[in-house]
This record gives structure tokens, sequence and C-alpha cells, in this order.
């Protein structure tokens, strides 16, 4: 297995992309550690389908954007687990408006949980990983954070943010054999793609060479690879995972 007895800590692992990422993990011989805001019951059936695996998984309840509660979180998972060699910052909301109309605590919602939870996950836990020397951090990204969408300022801003700040932190942390990557999804097959219209589906399609919305374990697969030593040498790199949509 390519991550036996690592520890992972996955943020926003409930449902979707984040609860993919976990399992795959798992699958590959990591314990997990994830986080919620809300959802309970979800969070812990993540857990269920992690521990199948024979890893041990757990489920924390933390708000990614208050500072005190991520670093009790870290600490916590530190003396449960004994060290943390993955982070995975996944957790994301969304509060569509056309900029116009967006109000700034729809603005600032995004960006705290998006992007600041973000910025303070990997501060914490990369104090660990220089005492380690090593670590694997990788972001989860947007396609929109690469080329922008229409009623989408905040998410589009959080999402390039992320890009910004795992190419900074890839430069200061590379020489204590610590990797940051970004993953760029396009359109996943999620619950909020499935409540999209027809139609709608349809719109996206046509950006999208392949012609087929991806499915989460096609993010979880790369995830687990930028998670493992055969990515030892990819560091500050962007990845899309899009059919083709931003090339």
């Amino acid at each position: 297995m390519l991550l036996e007895n690592k520890t992972a800590i996955v943020t926003g692992g409930s449902r979707g992309i984040g609860r993919s990422i976990c399992v795959a993990l798992a699958k590959e011989g990591a314990n997990v550690v994830t986080c919620y805001a809300s959802g309970a019951d979800a969070a812990n059936e993540t857990v269920k389908m992690c521990e199948e695996y024979g890893v041990k998984a757990i489920a924390i309840k933390t708000d990614v954007a208050n500072g005190a509660e991520v670093a009790d979180m870290v600490a916590k998972v530190k003396d449960e687990f004994g060290s943390i060699d993955i982070l995975v910052n996944n957790a994301g909301i969304t509060k569509d408006n056309l900029m116009l109309k967006m109000t700034e605590e729809d603005f600032d919602a995004v960006i705290d949980t998006n992007l600041k939870g973000a910025f303070l996950f990997t501060k914490n836990v990369s104090k660990i990983m220089i005492k380690q020397r090593a670590g694997k951090i990788i972001n989860i990204s947007s396609v929109v954070g690469v080329r922008g969408n229409a009623g989408q300022a905040n998410y589009c801003a959080s999402k390039a943010g992320l890009i910004g700040m795992t190419k900074s932190v890839a430069k200061e942390l590379a020489s204590r054999g610590i990797t940051c990557n970004a993953v760029a999804p396009g359109f996943i097959e999620t619950d909020m793609t499935a409540k999209l219209s027809e139609t709608v589906v349809d719109e996206m399609l046509k950006t999208i060479p392949m012609k087929t919305l991806g499915k989460t374990e096609d993010i979880a697969n790369l995830v687990t690879f930028l998670a493992s030593e055969g990515a030892r040498y990819i560091t500050g790199q962007v990845i899309c995972v899009d059919g083709g949509m931003a090339m």
C-alpha cells in the first residue's frame, strides 16, 4: 500500500470529493482524520467507509475559519497519531451571485472557509511537518480559479487564492522535504451537480472536450498519487482534472 502507516487530515470530508479522497487514502493504508462544520452523521459515515480498509479514522467538528479550533484539532491529531504526514485542504462552500448583487457577508464567508481555512490548517500542520522534515500538502482548488466564472466572484477569488498560496508554500517548505500542490477539478458529479437541470448540464458539456462530467474518484486518485512518494519531486504545481476544459 502506498500510504501505509501515514496519517492524513482531510478537511470537509463528509461528502462528495472530500469523502472520495478520505476513502482513497484509507484504501492505500493511511489513517484518516476529517473535520466537519455540520452534519455529524455524514462525517461518521465517511469514517465507517474508511475503517472498512483496516485503518483508524475519526471525525472532529471544527470551524476551519477559526484559528483556535484549527490549532486545537491539529494538536489532537498529533497527540493521537504521533505524526501528520498528509494535509488535504478540501473544505469549501459556495454563495453564488452576480458581483453587483453579492453581499459583503457572502464574499467574506466564502473567502474565510475556502482560503483562510486552508491557510490556518497549512500554518498549523506545516510546523509539525517541518520537524518531521517530510510532508505532503494538497489544496483542492477549481478550474474556475484558473479561468473565472460569472456569478462566482467570491468562489473564484478563493480558489485562485489557493493557487497562489500553493506556489508560495511550495517555495517556503521545499527545503524541508515538504511538497505542496493544487488540484483543480472541473465539473464533477456530486450532490450539487445532481441538482442541476438537464439544460444546464448540456451547456456545461459543451465546454468540456471529453463531453462528460468527471467523477469524485478522478480527483481522489490524483490526490492519492500526490500524497505518495511517487510524487516526491513534484511541488508547486496546479493540475487540472477537468476533461480538457481549461487547456
